[in-house]
């Protein structure tokens, strides 16, 4: 019921990922993400819990193969989970267990996991790698466009309706944490609500970081 995209830019060490699902609130469960340590996918039949154990691995050394490993390893129901994994040297691993649900396919490129179930075609995930690819900028707009290019390809087999993207960076937050829990086109609202906090996001970096030099809110009272 979703397909998703996780990378990391090279130049900047940003980790992220974009989400759609026919299910509700998806960038509530399938998104994972720690400041300079990783970014995990955990999607198909949903345990959130598998992101959190990922990342404490990558944080603890293991790289991207070795911690989706050990995880897997002694857990009883992976045969549901799909999951991917971007560690913070931009290695790659993924998992799709012979339970993911119906057209499934994972697609790698260079730091960069494009994943799906329910696909109505499998050639998503390429576009969505392709996209990701070609688009110059940050590195939200590299995943959204990744996003877009998987929906415009064929998406799932049902309708969209939620959708998420959010990105870390070095300042230990999620430096975009965007969500359209339930709409009728998740990935048009996503990239809406996305060209009106782009803009934003460095001055509310500078506020949590240094509040004295940062810039007015630009609301009354705060001019």
């Amino acid at each position: 019921m979703t397909f998703s995209i996780v990378g990391r830019d090279p130049v900047t060490g940003a980790l992220g990922m974009a989400v759609t699902s026919s299910s509700p609130s998806v960038g509530a469960r399938c998104i994972h993400l720690r400041s300079e340590v990783g970014a995990v996918a955990s999607q198909n039949v949903t345990d959130p819990r598998l992101g959190s154990a990922i990342l404490d691995l990558l944080e603890q050394g293991a790289n991207a193969s070795q911690a989706l490993e050990t995880v897997l390893a002694d857990y009883p129901t992976k045969d549901f989970r799909q999951l991917s994994v971007v560690d913070s040297e931009g290695a790659t691993a993924h998992h799709s267990g012979k339970g993911t649900l119906g057209a499934h396919k994972v697609v790698v490129g260079d730091q960069v996991v494009a994943a799906g179930n329910l696909l109505s075609s499998e050639v998503v995930p390429d576009k969505m790698v392709e996209a990701f690819n070609a688009t110059e900028g940050e590195l939200e707009e590299k995943l959204l466009a990744g996003l877009s290019a998987g929906e415009q390809a064929g998406g799932e087999e049902g309708e969209v309706r939620s959708a998420g993207l959010a990105v870390v960076h070095n300042v230990g937050w999620r430096v975009t944490d965007l969500r359209v829990d339930e709409a009728p086109c998740p990935i048009d609202e996503l990239g809406r609500i996305l060209t009106v906090w782009l803009p934003q996001r460095d001055d509310y970096i500078t506020r949590g970081i240094n509040p004295e030099a940062a810039p007015s809110y630009g609301v009354p009272g705060d001019e």
